[in-house]
This record gives C-alpha cells, sequence and structure tokens, in this order.
C-alpha cells in the first residue's frame, strides 16, 4: 500500500537549519577555492582539499539535517551506517575533481562547464545514495521527470558557485554567492523528495529504535566538528577575510630583484679613484712588434 510521506515533522525548524548547514560549507568551501588562486601551487593542492571536504560535509550534514524531519506513516525508519558514510565520500570526491578542475584550469569555459557539471553530480548522487542507504518496511520509487530537475537544480547551482569563486574578489562576494547555493542545494534536496513515492509491503510492529532525529544526531557530530575546524582555519587566514594575493615571487615584474629595501648607489666609473685615467704624458709608448 502507498503511504504518507512527511517532510516537515518539525514544521521549518529542519529547513532553516539545513539550509544553514548548506550555506556554512558553501561559503568555507568556496573561500578555500578562491583563496587557493592565490598562493603558489605548492600550497593549493591543500587549499582546493580543504575546500572539498567542507562543501561535501555541508550538503552531507544538509542533506540529513533535513532527514531528520522525515517520517513515513505505518513504518520505522532506519538508516545502513556504510552507506551513508559512503554517500559523503562521494560528495567529498566528486565536489573535489569538481573543484580541482577548476582550481587548475580556471572558472572559465570548458573548464568551468566541467567542474560544475561534476560538482553537481556528486551532490545529486550524495542525496540519492544517501535515501539508498534508508530501510523501511517497503520500497521507494521516483518520478523521473522531477528527479532530472533536481539533478539539473544541482549542476546550475554548482556551476554558479564555482563561477563565483573564481572572481577572487572579498569575503562577502563569497557569502552571497554561498547563500544562492545553500537555497539551490537545500531546493535540489526538496525537489528530489517531492520525487518520492512510498510503497508499503504490510503493516509494521511499532519501533524501538527512536526518532530519525535520534538515529541521526550521532552521525553528524563529525562532520560538524570538521565544519568547525574548517571555520576556525578560514577565519584565522589573514587574507581569507581580505582576498587579496599575497606579494609572491611569480608577481614581480621581470627584471626587477627579488631583494627588499633601497636599491644600491651606481658609481660613475670617472667618480671611482682607482679607475682614474692616467694623463697622456704618464702613458707607456707601446713597443711596435716585429713582424
Amino acid at each position: 500500500m502507498q503511504s504518507t510521506v512527511d517532510g516537515f515533522s518539525y514544521g521549518l525548524v529542519t529547513p532553516l537549519v539545513a539550509y544553514l548547514m548548506a550555506c556554512l560549507g558553501g561559503a568555507l568551501g568556496l573561500r578555500c577555492t578562491t583563496r587557493a588562486m592565490l598562493v603558489t601551487r605548492s600550497w593549493r593542492p591543500g587549499w582546493l582539499a580543504l575546500g572539498s571536504a567542507a562543501i561535501g560535509s555541508g550538503i552531507w550534514t544538509m542533506h540529513f539535517v533535513a532527514m531528520m524531519g522525515f517520517s513515513i506513516e505505518h513504518t520505522p525508519i532506519r538508516y545502513d551506517g556504510p552507506m551513508t558514510f559512503a554517500s559523503l565520500a562521494v560528495a567529498i570526491v566528486m565536489v573535489g575533481v569538481g573543484i580541482f578542475i577548476v582550481g587548475y584550469r580556471g572558472a572559465r569555459g570548458t573548464a568551468l562547464f566541467t567542474g560544475g557539471t561534476v560538482t553537481g553530480l556528486g551532490i545529486a548522487s550524495m542525496h540519492y545514495l544517501g535515501m539508498a542507504g534508508m530501510h523501511l518496511d517497503g520500497r521507494l520509487t521516483y518520478n523521473t521527470f522531477t528527479v532530472g530537475v533536481s539533478v539539473a537544480i544541482a549542476m546550475a547551482a554548482a556551476t554558479a558557485a564555482l563561477w563565483a569563486a573564481g572572481q577572487v574578489r572579498g569575503f562577502l562576494w563569497s557569502v552571497g554567492a554561498a547563500l544562492v547555493m545553500g537555497l539551490a542545494v537545500t531546493g535540489m534536496h526538496y525537489t528530489g523528495m517531492a520525487a518520492l513515492d512510498v510503497h508499503l509491503s504490510g503493516t509494521s510492529e511499532p519501533s524501538l529504535d527512536g526518532s530519525s532525529a535520534e538515529l541521526l544526531a550521532p552521525m553528524l557530530i563529525g562532520p560538524l566538528a570538521f565544519l568547525l575546524v574548517a571555520g576556525v582555519v578560514v577565519l584565522f587566514d589573514p587574507l581569507m577575510v581580505m582576498g587579496k594575493p599575497a606579494a609572491a615571487p611569480a608577481e614581480r615584474k621581470p627584471g626587477i630583484p627579488a631583494h627588499t629595501g633601497a636599491p644600491r648607489a651606481i658609481r660613475h666609473p670617472a667618480h671611482h679613484p682607482a679607475r682614474l685615467r692616467r694623463p697622456l704624458a704618464h702613458r707607456r709608448p707601446r713597443t711596435p712588434q716585429n713582424h
């Protein structure tokens, strides 16, 4: 039989908290991506990896915070631990591939399209893989068209966010991009949930496992702690807020020496006592050579 699905068991609390988690991960990740474009290549992989993990953790946390408010009538919901954390790994890896493409190739043209596509597919894959880790007394089916719309939203949001990160502007620019990305990712989640139909196989016994919030809360501790640590790293970076590159050696003009301080005074040879020319009268005549 078909059951009633409720995605707002706690009202607007879970959607708002989920949106804030998506914005937090997006702000940290996009700022790290912007920061990576302002440093030398030796530091770039570290910033890009931190940005990938921040965005992946943010959208994963957003998904399962939203799922705390998800309930199905007449059946308990359980979550498979390995599958749930596999969705986190998929999100971080696929988002990382897209971010590294943009970080090294630039946020324009083919690189931006490829990076945004891969990142968007990573967001969608995380969502539906996380849904596959949900167990209940029945089966889940999806409306194909609505699923396609949710994937398109994820790809468009990821492309727009990576483009904004590639502009290398101030902190407020990245915050605005993160707000838009959080809105799009959260909208993608609820669009995907709107495509869901649940067909129960029978009437289940009352569950003793607890509510979705009680089951999911312990799983969220690790990603939330990571986002907190990433936020501390971002806030204490001296160039993160200003968004201005440091004076790297590659940025100096050709021919300008790397040392600092006042340039040395260049003396004319005529002013040096050791290089004064002798008078013509004291010059020794050259001895002719016999050929």
